[in-house]
């Protein structure tokens, strides 16, 4: 197989192995939009009960997916990691196992039932994401290669998402029950069998990078499988290693502020349609297109805009498009617009219709495009940024470790979802949102259940995007600073002491965070 150096990726490629964000993202577009309404709505679940599902799992994977990420690393001097590959071998056991994801949508069930489901499926997701987002990374080293393979994963997201959020409306349309539950659980049902599809597509387009006898020379020896019980200790170890990298520590505080933020309006944002809106299963998928529409449009902006000017600018003006839509939430609240819920009636159950008058059709779609606007280039930004960081980390190790990077992004990922979602459910319940009750209509929210709804579903993302945003201003990762960095690496690796100019010596230092002297695992 050749090298990844000689071998250029295509569009097949780029698509390829994008597909895969079907999976990536569409999973957690049913799951963070849907799946605490249809818990509350149709499983008579407490918000507080349906936190601790939806959260439980992801403190579980606070030791699976670093463990993933580290184990990958460390298949390729298994017979298993040379022959079938160290990340396409988690990507194929778990092929036929993914269309379990509709078992989570089986109504009638016990708490335990949907909380042992969902951590199944969650660690398949696991299993399947890790390897996955270090294959982009060992294809190419390329600036713009990299960002067409990102772009390309988020295009696939934000129309998975689309699909996610479109899928209810094609349903209740076709099979009627503006409703039902059922509507979720054969929507589930075609998602599972497109994520196997998918992750197949994966498999066969991409492929991995073969480590060069140069590398090899500057490698750990093989892990002793037979000393496991160290496995857990050298995973964290290499696991709080990351954090020594100054741009990744800068990143990981751009990639929280934009996607904890999402996670909170994700789970009220249905409730709030429900009853501050007043609208049904319906309208909250129409909602939701139009949000995840917006969303693909402002990532194929958001792509060009980072290859030429870097992420920082794009991510500040994306968290002014949605906190002026949340501000525009904010206010229907407080306005209660006079005949909105006839007008939306007016339209018969289809707001595309566009029929209604003017300020309806504002309120309707005025807040939803600007926050989906804002939201696209949030969700790009940070995995636009992703693919250069392994070349940051090589830079101080000498080592190229994606699936530790991988394992990482992972696990803070869904450790701070997790704590998201279980204070965002914690907040309205305490704040006296009632569940319905299993086969019964929601009861009409007391007043102060509403008015609590609308501060978590407003005041939470604006509290974490303005964090991202002052961190913002300190993150200097871009084209021009990437592609010194990456020959700097390359003459550390044929064995200079020092940098090619002062100027290189500080972009360098300053992405690293560490002195010239200490770089190349001399620290």
């Amino acid at each position: 197989m050749a090298t990844s150096d000689v071998r250029k990726p295509t569009w097949v490629n780029y698509w390829g192995w994008g597909s895969g964000d079907m999976l990536g993202a569409g999973a957690q577009a049913v799951i963070t939009g849907w799946l605490a309404y249809f818990f509350i709505t149709f499983c008579g679940l407490s918000p507080v009960e349906t936190g601790l599902i939806l959260g439980l799992p992801r403190l579980l994977e606070a030791i699976t997916c670093p463990l993933i990420g580290y184990i990958s690393d460390n298949l390729r001097h298994t017979w298993v990691g040379r022959r079938i590959g160290r990340r396409k071998i988690f990507l194929i056991i778990t092929i036929p196992l993914l269309p379990a994801f509709a078992l989570i949508f089986v109504t009638g069930q016990t708490f335990a039932y949907y909380l042992i489901t969902f951590v199944f499926f969650e660690f398949l997701y696991t299993m399947f994401l890790i390897p996955w987002e270090t294959l982009a990374a060992e294809m190419t080293k390329d600036y713009k290669e990299k960002a067409k393979f990102a772009g390309a994963r988020m295009l696939i997201a934000q129309s998975s998402a689309i699909l996610a959020s479109y899928l209810p409306t094609l349903i209740i349309s076709h099979f009627g029950g503006k409703d039902s539950p059922n509507t979720f659980l054969i929507m589930a049902g075609i998602f599972g069998v497109l994520f196997s599809i998918v992750v197949t597509i994966v498999v066969l387009l991409s492929w991995e990078r073969p480590y060069t006898e140069a590398e090899k020379l500057i490698q750990p020896q093989p892990m002793d499988w037979g000393k496991a019980a160290l496995i857990p200790f050298n995973m964290f170890r290499d696991l709080f290693s990351t954090l020594r990298i100054k741009a990744f520590r800068q990143h990981l505080s751009l990639y929280l502020g934009g996607y904890i933020s999402q996670d909170i309006f994700n789970t009220a944002f249905p409730l709030f349609v429900a009853t501050v809106m007043l609208g049904s299963t319906l309208l909250i998928s129409q909602l939701m297109t139009t949000l995840y529409v917006a969303q693909l449009i402002s990532v194929m902006i958001a792509i060009r805009v980072i290859i030429r000017t870097g992420p920082t600018a794009a991510y500040r003006m994306a968290i002014s498009f949605v906190s002026a839509a949340l501000l525009l939430f904010l206010a229907f609240y407080l306005i209660k617009p006079a005949g909105f819920a006839e007008g939306v009636a007016g339209l018969g159950g289809n707001i595309f219709n566009l029929g209604a008058a003017p300020a309806v059709l504002f309120w309707l779609f005025a807040p939803i495009i600007l926050a989906g606007l804002g939201r696209g280039t949030l969700n790009f930004v940070p995995w636009g940024v992703y693919n250069y960081l392994p070349d940051v980390d090589e830079a101080v190790t000498g080592q190229r470790r994606e699936g530790i990077f991988a394992g990482v992004m992972t696990f803070v990922r869904k450790i701070a979802q997790s704590g998201a979602i279980l204070v965002t459910t914690t907040l309205i319940g305490l704040g006296g949102f009632v569940s319905a009750a299993k086969g019964q209509p929601m009861p009409v929210q007391t007043p102060s259940a509403i008015q609590a709804l609308v501060l978590v579903m407003v005041g939470g993302p604006l509290i974490v995007m303005v964090a991202g945003m002052l961190i913002s201003w300190r993150f200097h990762l871009n084209a021009r600073t990437h592609a010194v960095l990456v020959h700097e690496v390359e003459r550390l690796r044929a064995g200079a002491t020092e940098a090619e100019s002062p100027e290189s010596r500080q972009i360098v230092e300053d992405l690293t965070g560490w002195k010239w002297e200490k770089l190349w695992g001399r620290a």
